[in-house]
């Protein structure tokens, strides 16, 4: 068999990631919509790169979660208390938040953080980290946690949950750092949002958010192509609205996310002369990075073992259907997601070879 040069096609979370520059505002709609069907380390490495820009991450556009039962009365009364800052005042005694809050407010702090900042950065420049001074940055730093953590209430996670992350992203706030005219307050607080905000879109992840804002998404466009066709021009966000029976603020979110993450651009399939396809096959088809290449690796699997060609034929739909997500391949597989996930990554390695 000859040597073949695979090109893959970017997914559109790596074009749309291509375009960020440092510090730019990164909408959680988008991160999820992007990111939908991919993998868990795909998910993380997406984070990574929102890390190494200083991107920020806006939850505005994204839906608020209705969770009921206990866990659903919990976030309310947290994201209630948070806000008038009465957490100690009204949690039980035995409660582990209160406990928690009751062990920080006992940790001896003391020090200038400007100082001490300027301290850490001297050490680190000159390969020799202080774990001392980042300690007592920490401490002092703490309670700066739990305050932002209040500001995310009410997102679908638990309050104890977002401290913990939050104390990651100001751990991480003192690796490495080397201030260079930076203020490292500034940088600090950047790294806890940036923890404390992932955990709200993981969760919302989790919740299969992503998924509901692609349908979304696909509604706005369908209606919006309807009603061109029938008005003879470009409808507006409220006639759009009105025909989703949705809010036009709601319309407006989801008009600017397709503009931002250009859903539009799509590649068409040529028409079957024979048989046409059924339209939501057809668009699942399309919306997946993979079309350009599902003839070419069909054309390979001849060289994979049964069990490979059958998880590639599955990931890229090469029978016709739509493509299928790790989670469903490994449902038809009896195999993990992340198991899938090697396992395609293996076999693509070994065409490539070929």
């Amino acid at each position: 068999m000859n040597n073949l040069d695979f090109t893959f096609e970017t997914s559109p979370w790596e074009q749309y990631a291509a375009r960020l520059e440092d510090h730019d505002i990164v909408s959680a709609s988008q991160i999820l919509t992007l990111l939908e069907g991919e993998s868990d380390e795909i998910f993380e490495d997406a984070f990574r790169q929102l890390e190494e820009l200083r991107a920020e991450i806006d939850l505005s556009d994204m839906p608020r979660p209705v969770i009921t039962g206990e866990t659903g009365l919990r976030l309310k009364r947290e994201a209630e208390l948070s806000g008038k800052a009465q957490l100690l005042k009204h949690l039980e005694d035995t409660d582990p938040l209160r406990l928690y809050l009751e062990e920080l407010a006992s940790i001896p702090v003391c020090g200038d953080i400007c100082v001490l900042a300027e301290e850490l950065s001297q050490a680190n420049d000159a390969g020799k980290p202080n774990e001392r001074i980042r300690e007592q940055i920490v401490n002092l730093s703490l309670s700066r946690v739990v305050e932002v953590a209040g500001q995310y209430t009410g997102w679908g996670v638990l309050l104890m949950d977002l401290i913990q992350e939050g104390s990651l992203g100001l751990w991480r706030s003192t690796d490495g750092f080397i201030g260079r005219g930076e203020d490292f307050e500034q940088v600090r607080d950047w790294w806890i949002r940036a923890y404390i905000a992932w955990a709200v879109v993981t969760q919302a992840r989790s919740n299969g958010v992503g998924q509901k804002m692609r349908q979304a998404l696909e509604d706005y466009r369908a209606v919006d192509e309807r009603l061109l066709g029938e008005l003879g021009r470009n409808p507006t966000v409220e006639e759009i609205a009105e025909q989703l029976h949705i809010q036009p603020e709601a319309a407006a979110i989801i008009a600017n996310t397709m503009e931002n993450i250009r859903l539009m651009d799509r590649v068409k399939p040529a028409q079957e002369p024979e048989e046409a396809e059924d339209p939501e096959d057809q668009q699942a088809v399309e919306d997946t990075a993979y079309f350009q290449m599902r003839q070419r690796i069909a054309d390979l699997l001849a060289d994979l073992s049964e069990e490979d060609a059958k998880l590639l034929t599955l990931r890229f739909g090469l029978e016709g259907g739509r493509p299928m997500s790790p989670e469903e391949t490994g449902r038809r597989l009896a195999l993990t997601p992340e198991e899938v996930v090697a396992k395609e990554a293996a076999a693509l390695a070994k065409l490539r070879r070929s």
